[in-house]
């Protein structure tokens, strides 16, 4: 007979059965992820300092705080990149300003220096009115700070101004508009401020100031036009308009001023490459060249200025067939060949002559002598000077 094995080891020194249970846990069981990273101090310092105190230093704190988010993997790269980013652009319109000003503030302080050196007083170009003179720091009509100082014209000054008018545009005009606009509306100003253009010194010319972009933005709408005489000591008014000159110079002198506008504005463009702009121009002259030829023929039978008078109605006659003929030319040989003689066809000897009748300067402008060729530029215009 088999005995069963026994159920239960045998107990033994040091053994008990069943083995005890484990102590009991307290608390919930550890987290299988730890404890989350912690937040960058300085990703967030660099947002805050960046929008709200120094700029510069925003970037410092973001960069610090992208190393170290990187070698201690700690959150907050979203921020410190956003930081980054307000810090950088707000440097820039800081940047941009503070140029601006310390432009503002040199030329302001380069006027201040100068300010001891100018005579007269110092205006605001707003404040000029037609007939003032003026003077610039250096004498410098060309220089974008304008600061003028206003002064008899007994007394030494640098221009004089002819008109002062309103652009009348709602936008900032292109700078080719303004160019085109300026120079032909203060000839025209020039030419009724000044009738006598070939009484005017030499070295006088015409300047013009027009708004910048950041005036414009302020409501500058301004059109200042000037007879520049800086290149030489110059004291006196050169105005000499209707008022102070006879009903028949004034009316002379309208006509041939408005044949010398007429020559003085020649297409910018090669004469090959836009015929049609300079047809319409000979067109344009021709009818100037009417308009004179009008008023000659009024006065051929007057003693005095009948024979000047008869002469030179003889050459706008033939100038005038010569500039229809260019305004029907078919190619720019044509047209070239018409131009030249209908600039020949006027003499300066003959317009010498009838100034002199009527009691007008009979000094020949420069630009009208003849140069070496032994021709004169025909144009009646000498180049016109410009501030913009």
């Amino acid at each position: 007979m088999t005995t069963p094995p026994p159920q239960h080891p045998p107990a033994g020194p040091g053994h008990s059965w069943p083995p005890p249970s484990p102590p009991p846990a307290w608390g919930p069981p550890p987290s299988a992820y730890g404890h989350p990273p912690a937040l960058n101090g300085f990703a967030l310092a660099s947002l805050l300092v960046g929008l709200l105190c120094f700029p510069p230093l925003g970037i410092a704190f973001a960069v610090v705080a992208l190393v170290q988010i990187a070698r201690k993997g700690e959150r907050g790269r979203a921020l410190a990149v956003a930081g980054l980013v307000v810090s950088l652009l707000t440097t820039a319109v800081l940047v941009t300003g503070v140029t601006r000003y310390a432009e503002h503030f040199t030329g302001a302080l380069g006027g201040a220096r100068y300010a001891e050196q100018v005579e007269g007083q110092l205006t605001g170009m707003d404040e000029l009115r037609v007939g003032d003179c003026f003077n610039v720091p250096g004498g410098d009509l060309l220089d974008e700070t304008r600061f003028t100082y206003r002064i008899g014209c007994d007394r030494v000054h640098d221009a004089e101004v002819t008109a002062a008018t309103l652009i009348g545009q709602s936008s900032y005009p292109s700078k080719g508009w303004l160019k085109e606009n300026a120079t032909d509306t203060c000839w025209k100003a020039q030419d009724a401020y000044a009738m006598d253009s070939w009484a005017l010194p030499e070295y006088a010319e015409m300047f013009y100031f027009t708004p910048s972009p950041d005036s414009w933005q302020n409501g500058d709408r301004r059109l200042l036009c000037l007879i520049g005489t800086s290149t030489e000591e110059h004291k006196g008014s050169l105005r000499k308009d209707a008022g102070m000159l006879t009903a028949d110079q004034v009316t002379l002198l309208s006509a041939l001023n408005t044949v010398d506008q007429a020559l003085g504005r020649v297409p910018d463009q090669e004469l090959d490459e836009a015929l049609p702009e300079h047809q319409k121009w000979a067109r344009s002259v021709d009818e100037a060249l009417a308009s004179e030829e009008r008023t000659l023929q009024g006065v051929t039978s007057r003693q005095g200025t009948g024979p000047a008078a008869g002469a030179r109605l003889r050459e706008v006659a033939a100038a005038r067939k010569e500039w229809q003929r260019a305004a029907r030319a078919a190619r720019p040989g044509d047209f070239q060949r018409a131009w030249d003689a209908a600039l020949a066809a006027l003499s300066v000897d003959t317009e010498k002559a009838l100034r002199g009748s009527y009691g007008l300067s009979t000094r020949v402008p420069e630009w009208l002598r003849p140069g070496p060729d032994g021709s004169g530029t025909g144009s009646g215009r000498g180049p016109s000077s410009e501030s913009v």
